[in-house]
């Protein structure tokens, strides 16, 4: 029932684009360490950069687990699913690592996120993943919801933040330079947002 795909393109690449949500999931190397999963919405702040990169926006939030582990071991995998119409899922394995504000490559990687307001969310990196392994399974287990609209809580929290607040706020927060397990996290202080 499950097949195993080349390259991120054709209906594959349509279905994911589509979904208004996907999950990320990465691990420390310690076999003890935490297991770390997220959801990951707002419609614009994901994109199929070629047949086998990915990058989504990485926002302001209460832990940087996934900067943590992708800095150490550049693993993850991404899941989305059909919430609405034919049941699938699709899994794309690979290795990904975090682009900061400070990074050559930042304004190029932004330009693929023309609908996402760069002032507002906290935006701290960008994420971008390598596939691997590319997988579709059948999804009959996944119920059918309704997606109504992204969440503005978020947005509103975080365009109240400059540069300098912002970083006050996550040096604040346990585990956002540092790891659950105490691997390094975001680097902070965050370089200034470029106007891009």
């Amino acid at each position: 029932m499950g097949k195993t795909y080349q390259r991120i393109d054709g209906r594959l690449r349509a279905f994911i684009e589509a979904q208004p949500m996907f999950f990320t999931a990465t691990a420390p190397l310690s076999g003890d360490g935490t297991v770390n999963l997220s959801p990951k919405g707002l419609r614009g702040s994901f994109a199929v950069l070629d047949e086998h990169t990915i990058a989504y926006l990485d926002f302001a939030g209460s832990n940087a687990e996934t900067i943590a582990h992708l800095r150490e071991n550049s693993r993850i995998t991404l899941m989305w699913c059909a919430f609405s119409g034919p049941p699938s899922i699709v899994r794309v394995h690979g290795h990904g690592e975090p682009v900061f504000r400070d990074d050559p490559r930042w304004a190029e990687l932004r330009r693929h996120f023309p609908d996402i307001d760069a002032t507002r969310h906290g935006l701290r990196a960008i994420i971008v993943v390598r596939a691997g392994l590319i997988r579709d399974t059948c999804g009959y287990g996944v119920p059918l919801m309704t997606y109504d609209a992204d969440r503005d809580l978020h947005g509103r929290r975080f365009a109240r933040e400059d540069d300098a607040s912002l970083s006050a706020y996550f040096a604040g927060k346990e585990h956002v330079a540092t790891s659950i397990d105490g691997l390094p996290g975001l680097p902070l202080p965050l370089p200034p947002n470029p106007a891009t």
